[in-house]
């Protein structure tokens, strides 16, 4: 599992305001990394477009904070309706921060976060060459089959209970104590 103790990084929630840095983070993903992500090369107007929207999408993103910079990120997507039962996840993390575990633990999240939102079917697509997003799938026990040249990762969360629920909440709290440290810092002067 990713060192998340604030030494090197933490990983909570994007807040409204934050998802200029969510765009950030995604034009700083090299090209390969751009097309894993969206499973296609895409220029840095698609990307601006992209993180525009994500509010419209009704998306919960989970952001791995170093300082004030997102490093790596991963979605939680509503697939329908106004109570949705199905949801895709989507991961992206800069290639300085691959292959440390940062990918594991925000799959850890976003399941956790369909969980205690009712999600019944959570969907993970990836090219058949992304190994990394497959072997971070295949550590929660994701069915993995081919679909239309991808490879398409299937879990059911577990129905949420009174400790998943707490645990979420307990990390949104804390998320939202490290972005008022975050802010204090910025806009105090240093002692």
């Amino acid at each position: 599992m990713a060192n998340t103790d604030g030494d090197r990084g933490d990983i909570r929630k994007l807040r409204l305001g934050e998802i200029e840095r969510y765009g950030e983070h995604l034009l700083r993903l090299d090209a390969d990394s751009r097309r894993l992500r969206f499973g296609m090369g895409v220029g840095d107007g698609f990307i601006t477009d992209y993180a525009r929207r994500i509010n419209d999408m009704q998306s919960v993103v989970y952001g791995f904070f170093v300082g004030e910079e997102i490093h790596a990120a991963a979605e939680l997507r509503p697939l329908t309706g106004a109570l949705p039962v199905e949801a895709e996840a989507a991961f992206s993390v800069e290639k300085a921060y691959q292959d440390t575990g940062i990918g594991t633990e925000l799959l850890g999240r976003v399941i956790r976060t369909a969980r205690t939102r009712g999600i019944t079917r959570l969907y993970m697509n990836c090219l058949a060459e992304n190994r990394k997003m497959q072997r971070v799938a295949r550590k929660f026990d994701a069915v993995l089959h081919f679909e239309d040249g991808d490879v398409v990762g299937e879990l059911a969360p577990a129905v949420p209970n009174y400790f998943s629920i707490w645990r979420e909440a307990m990390d949104d709290e804390r998320g939202f104590v490290m972005g008022v440290l975050d802010l204090q810092k910025k806009f105090l002067p240093a002692a």
